[in-house]
């Protein structure tokens, strides 16, 4: 790690762009073009949206159960490779019960990914008196959701849907090439001494509850936006631009999203940081209902992106701080709480939208919920203004 810091947190970022700005939310973009060739009705999207989502909780919850300390290379590497599989096997079938068998794993692979790769950058950046390029780390994922999406529109038009899948899989082939490289475990992980665990001001242990409640209501909420909002921008006749734009914009927004709330968090405290960009994602959810345009569209996108990594930034890093000798458990605890909102958030969505023949209702709804989480957190902001010695015990 001291050798080359440089390319190990490169190696971090790119397994991030593989599992979660490929692996799970370029399904996003590619949903409307799936749904005009295939004919899904929404009630079908959200169901293949949950089925991706269920895997995650799945892996979420085994990573946080079986402890992976000892072979996290080796677990990254098999996870990434089964991920690049799913992705090529999307564009290569049509059949809808093989997708959504293929979405759930893909969304276990997806996990172990995050929780791994997570709890390696950030015990290595710990130990190497790194901590303040978490941000950038995390920044893998709009960074991801960005490039993947530029290349939609012209697999597209070549070669359909069916190709975008085959394309974002060739690419992450090529990005697994050097995360295999320079991202490796290879230094076992030390107790943290008082010093290195006191970076930041955190709640005590038992508040972690708090936290994991707030978080899965993140989940549900978030995740409402981030599988529709493409589609909801394909079936604005005021939007007349590529649908798939959009989500480049959602990229554009989170990729200095999570060093930006990482800064901010460190002046405010990280409590406090969490509640207002909770309230600052619930204004986005719902702006397309309020104000119906092109430019609500995309100023939607861009909160989009600038707040859901920036809270999973926030909450992973404060939970960790909370319990840092046994990352691996409580970011798998948490990714768990956070897998179940999000698996439950597009079924609900588009049961509802179906019904409604509307996004409004599913949107509000998202947005509700959202506000509800960041009420759950504000008794926490207390702690903000304590000093370290008396929290960490």
């Amino acid at each position: 790690m001291s050798k080359h810091p440089i390319l190990f947190l490169i190696g971090g970022i790119f397994s991030l762009m593989i599992a979660m700005g490929i692996g799970r939310f370029a399904y996003t973009p590619i949903l409307p073009l799936m749904q005009n060739d295939l004919s899904f009705t929404d009630t079908l999207a959200g169901y293949l949206a949950s089925s991706n989502y269920a895997g995650y909780l799945a892996g979420a919850v085994i990573a946080g159960v079986f402890s992976l300390n000892k072979h996290k290379t080796n677990y990254l590497r098999v996870s990434l490779i089964i991920s690049i599989l799913t992705t090529l096997s999307m564009g290569l079938t049509h059949t809808y019960l093989l997708m959504l068998v293929l979405r759930f794993i893909s969304g276990v692979v997806s996990a172990f990914i995050f929780v791994l790769s997570s709890s390696i950058v950030l015990d290595k950046l710990s130990t190497a008196g790194k901590t303040n390029w978490i941000g950038y780390f995390y920044s893998g994922v709009g960074v991801g959701i960005f490039f993947s999406t530029l290349f939609i529109p012209r697999l597209n038009s070549l070669f359909g849907w069916e190709g975008v899948w085959v394309g974002l899989a060739i690419v992450s082939i090529i990005l697994t090439f050097f995360v295999w490289l320079w991202l490796q475990d290879t230094t076992s992980t030390s107790i943290k001494t008082q010093e290195q665990v006191d970076e930041i001001q955190v709640p005590p242990f038992k508040w972690l509850t708090w936290l994991m409640i707030a978080y899965g209501l993140e989940g549900l909420g978030y995740i409402v936006t981030g599988t529709f909002i493409v589609s909801i921008a394909e079936n604005t006749t005021d939007f007349r631009f590529d649908s798939s734009i959009v989500w480049i914009v959602v990229g554009l927004g989170a990729i200095p999203s999570c060093i930006m709330w990482s800064t901010l968090a460190k002046r405010m405290g990280y409590v406090k940081t969490l509640v207002f960009s909770m309230a600052l994602q619930a204004i986005g959810i719902a702006l397309p209902v309020i104000w119906t345009s092109q430019t609500s569209l995309f100023l939607s996108a861009f909160l989009f992106g600038a707040t859901f990594m920036g809270i999973t930034t926030l909450a992973t890093t404060l939970a960790r701080q909370m319990s840092p000798t046994n990352s691996s458990k409580v970011i798998g605890y948490l990714t768990a709480i956070y897998a179940t909102g999000q698996m439950l958030g597009p079924t609900i969505a588009g049961i509802v939208t179906s019904v409604t023949q509307s996004y409004n209702a599913a949107l509000i709804g998202a947005a509700s919920t959202v506000i509800i989480g960041a009420l759950f957190l504000i008794g926490g902001i207390r702690f903000d203004r304590k000093t370290e010695n008396s929290l960490i015990k």
